[in-house]
């Protein structure tokens, strides 16, 4: 997983510069909107 994200960091900073705040901004939420989903998943897991 780290040589996925050392690579993907090297490739998103040099489209930085072209895509802005908004694809940083887009990418954040889409991660917590994942996380948010599986803390849910986890919670009302019943057996």
């Amino acid at each position: 997983m780290k040589r996925g994200s050392a690579s993907a960091t090297k490739r998103s900073s040099s489209r930085l510069s072209t895509r802005g705040l908004g694809g940083v901004l887009r990418e954040q939420r889409a991660k917590l909107y994942i996380i948010r989903r599986c803390v849910v998943m986890l919670l009302c897991w019943h057996d």
